[in-house]
This record gives structure tokens, sequence and C-alpha cells, in this order.
């Protein structure tokens, strides 16, 4: 099955409370994004956003310029179904990430739990390249994954987890560190989950 495939699959077959990442309000990825003082019309991506709550928070504050990439166009219809008629102020893009090619640049790039399933160096380094293309002069990054004590598995996947330090090495080169914060996400079946997440500026 491929990576398309399986993403189809969950999301074909799991509602939003069967999910382990879902969140009906997320905090800390708001949080950090509010915190920047951006313009409203400043050009937000949330990469692997799927059917995510993050836009329908941003559109709640009237940012302007979002834009949801996901492997799984399943994932997207879903999304769009529960936004409605805001649906239309999203722009949609079904892609790999490891395959993205930015045809702009982002005030804020916004990965929850994409980057932990990437596990082979191929992957990774063509993520970054994406990242790093796709990202404004001082532009910010807002990355969430596994931490050294979160899962080793997802959604029958084997995950790579990350401690501050492993982050800092993995995009140190293009992004400076600005803020730190570990979380445990609480899932819809009442079990834990340790997140690091960094805010990082473009160098």
């Amino acid at each position: 099955m491929s990576k398309k495939e399986h993403w189809d699959n969950i999301y074909s077959t799991k509602t939003l409370q069967e999910v382990s990442w879902h969140q009906p309000i997320p905090k800390i990825s708001l949080d950090f994004i509010l915190s920047l003082g951006l313009p409203k019309e400043s050009p937000i991506i949330d990469v692997g956003g799927g059917d995510s709550f993050l836009v329908d928070s941003l559109i709640k504050e009237g940012y302007t310029d979002l834009t949801v990439l996901d492997i799984s166009k399943v994932a997207i219809e879903r999304a769009k179904i529960r936004l409605a008629k805001n649906a239309n102020k999203i722009n949609w893009i079904v892609s790999d990430i490891t395959n993205f090619s930015p045809e702009r640049k982002y005030s804020v790039w916004h990965d929850r739990a994409v980057f932990h399933f990437l596990r082979n160096e191929q992957e990774i380094n063509s993520y970054l390249e994406s990242l790093n293309n796709g990202t404004a002069a001082d532009g910010r990054l807002v990355l969430g994954t596994f931490a050294e004590n979160g899962p080793i598995r997802c959604c029958a996947l084997d995950v790579k987890r990350y401690s501050f330090n492993d982050l800092e090495k993995k995009i140190g080169d293009q992004f400076l560190i600005e803020k730190m914060i570990n979380s445990i996400h609480q899932t819809p079946f009442k079990t834990e989950q340790s997140f690091n997440f960094v805010q990082a500026i473009k160098r």
C-alpha cells in the first residue's frame, strides 16, 4: 500500500474521534501563530493539515491567506464538508510533502505530526528543501513532533522521535529556534502522547 493509499484508508474508515491527533481546538499551534503578531493577510500553510481544526480557528481570528496541504484527498474533502462556505477561503493542495515544490513563500510553515513520519534521510532532506524554498525571509516554522519519550508507532506506522536537540540539529542550518515547548496530548481515547514543539525563524 502506498503512503497516499494508507492515509486515504485512514480517513475513509475512521471518524474524527477515532484518530489520535484530533484536537477540537489546537491550542499550542494556535498560540504559537497568534503570538507572532503577523498581519492578518500573511500567508500561512498547514502541512499535513488534513481535516485539522487549525484553519477553523485561524479563520475565526481573521487570517485571510490560508493553505492546507495533505497527501490525502479524502482528508481534504472531509475538511471542506465541515467548513462549508468557509472552505472557499482556503487554498487546498493534495500532495506528498516530500514531492512538494512550493510556488510561493509563506510567512508561517506549520506542521504538527507530519515530520516524524519521515524516517529515511532522503525523505527528510526533501522535506527540508521544500521547507526552505517555501518559507519567506524571516518566516517562521512551527513544528510539532513526537518527543523522545513519545510513541514509537502511530496509525500502524513507525515514527522517528525527536528531542529538542535532535530538532535543532535537523533544522539548525536553515532556522534559529526561538521557543520550545513539551506538551502531553490527550487523545480522544484517553491515552497520552508526548510532543515537542518548536518555533523557529528562518536564518
